[in-house]
C-alpha cells in the first residue's frame, strides 16, 4: 500500500514531464495549415491553392498519357516513336563504314603528268611506260602498302571479246606494284554472272594468282554498308567491303567498252562492281549512279586498258567483230581526264557529246572532262 503513491507521483512526474516539454519541429519544415484554420482571404488563397496543386497535377498526367500516345502511334520514322510495324526497327543495327575522306589517293605532282600514255605491242612495256609516265610506281606504291585492283570482270566473256580487262595487262600491273615492295596485291570484283565462271572465262583468276596476288570473290559476308556522304542513289549502300579491309591503296584496270545504256564504260563506270544489293535499279538513272560512284571512290591511281577496244555492241559484246586492236595503256590520276581521252582516241568518238555522267561528275569537282587541258606524257614502246 505504501509504494502505490510513489508509483503514482512517479507516473505523473513522467506525463507531466512529456506534455510540459513540447519537443519544437526543426525550423525548415512548415506545418500545412488545415482548411478550418483559415477564415476569410485566407479560405479562398487555400482553394485556389488546391485548385492549382489539382491543375498541375492534371496537366502531368495528361502530357504522359499524350506522350505514351506519340510514342506508341507516331509514324516510325517520326522522332521519339516506337512504332515497329515490320519489326526492322528491333533488328541488331550493323556499323556503317565510310572510306577515307580524301580516297586513297596520293599527293598531287606539281611535275608529274596528268595522263601518261603508252603504245605498243608489248603489254608489259606498255603498263611500266604508261606509269612512269604519271611519275612511277614508287610514287604511289610504298614498302609494306596493300593494295587492292579492282579489274572488270562483269560478264563470263574469253578475254580477246573485250568485255572484261586483259588478264596480261592485270599481271603485269600486278607484277609492277609488287616490285615497288607491296606486301599483299588483292584482285577484287563483283560480276554481273556467276563470280566463279567470270573470273575462270575471263583469265583473271589465273593471271591474278600466277602474279602472287590474293583473289577475292563476293560472298554473302562479303559485304558492309557503305556511308556516301553527298551520294543521290547510294547514300548508305552495300559495297564489297572484305577486300578493302587493312588496304591503304586502290587501283581501278578498266577496259575500253560501248555501253547500251551510259554509251562508254571505262575507268569511272568500273567502280560500278564494288556495289552489293539490288544494283541493276540504277539503270533508270545510269548516269547519275556513275557520277556517284566517282564520288564513292577515289582510286591511287588507274588504268584505261585499251589494248582492245569493244567499239561496239557493249558492255557484253560477245563477237571478235565487235572488237579492234587499241594498243593502248593509259594511267591516270583522273579518272574522267582519261576516260575523256578515251572516249575521243580509243573509242573514235572525237566531236561527239560526252556522255552525260561525265559533266555531273566535273561539277562536284570529281575531275576534269576536258583532257587536253591537263598535262599528258606519251610513250611508244615496243
Amino acid at each position: 500500500m505504501s509504494d502505490q503513491p510513489k508509483n503514482q507521483s512517479g507516473e505523473n512526474r513522467r506525463s507531466k514531464s512529456r506534455t510540459d516539454s513540447p519537443v519544437e519541429a526543426p525550423s525548415s519544415v512548415q506545418a500545412v495549415p488545415s482548411a478550418s484554420e483559415y477564415t476569410g482571404d485566407d479560405e479562398r488563397q487555400y482553394t485556389l491553392a488546391n485548385r492549382r496543386r489539382f491543375l498541375k497535377q492534371a496537366g502531368v498526367a495528361a502530357g504522359l498519357a499524350a506522350g505514351a500516345a506519340w510514342t506508341s502511334l507516331a509514324p516510325p520514322s517520326w522522332p521519339l516513336s516506337i512504332r515497329d510495324p515490320d519489326g526492322e526497327r528491333g533488328k541488331p543495327k550493323k556499323d556503317i563504314l565510310r572510306l577515307p575522306e580524301t580516297g586513297f589517293a596520293v599527293d598531287a605532282s606539281a611535275t608529274a603528268p596528268v595522263l601518261g600514255v603508252a603504245r605498243g605491242n608489248d603489254v608489259d612495256a606498255m603498263v611500266r611506260a604508261a606509269i612512269d609516265n604519271i611519275g612511277g610506281i614508287g610514287r604511289f606504291i610504298r614498302r609494306g602498302d596493300v593494295v587492292v585492283i579492282k579489274p572488270n570482270v562483269a560478264f563470263e566473256r574469253v578475254a580477246v571479246l573485250g568485255a572484261t580487262s586483259n588478264p596480261e595487262v592485270l599481271q603485269a600491273l600486278i607484277r609492277v606494284v609488287l616490285s615497288a615492295g607491296a606486301d599483299e596485291v588483292r584482285v577484287a570484283d563483283n560480276p554481273i554472272e556467276s563470280p566463279e565462271a567470270c573470273f575462270a572465262r575471263s583469265g583473271i583468276r589465273k593471271a591474278a594468282l600466277d602474279a602472287g596476288a590474293r583473289l577475292f570473290l563476293p560472298t554473302s559476308g562479303s559485304f558492309e554498308t557503305l556511308h556516301v556522304p553527298g551520294a543521290t542513289w547510294i547514300e548508305n549502300w552495300p559495297f564489297f567491303w572484305r577486300p578493302f579491309r587493312g588496304a591503304n591503296k586502290v587501283i581501278g584496270i578498266a577496259p575500253v567498252k560501248d555501253h547500251n545504256l551510259c554509251r562508254a564504260s571505262m575507268t569511272t563506270k568500273n567502280w560500278y562492281g564494288l556495289l552489293g544489293g539490288r544494283r541493276n535499279q540504277f539503270h533508270q538513272d545510269i548516269h547519275g549512279i556513275i557520277s556517284d560512284l566517282a564520288l564513292m571512290l577515289r582510286p591511287t591511281f588507274v588504268l584505261l586498258d585499251g589494248s582492245r577496244v569493244l567499239f561496239r555492241s557493249g558492255p557484253t559484246g560477245g563477237s571478235l567483230a565487235d572488237v579492234r586492236p587499241g594498243q593502248t595503256i593509259v594511267a591516270s590520276t583522273d579518272t574522267l581526264a582519261v576516260d575523256s581521252f578515251g572516249w575521243d582516241d580509243l573509242l573514235g568518238r572525237k566531236g561527239e557529246e560526252l556522255p552525260a555522267y561525265f559533266a555531273k561528275a566535273e561539277k562536284r569537282g570529281l575531275g576534269t572532262t576536258d583532257w587536253r587541258s591537263v598535262s599528258i606524257k606519251e610513250t611508244q614502246v615496243g
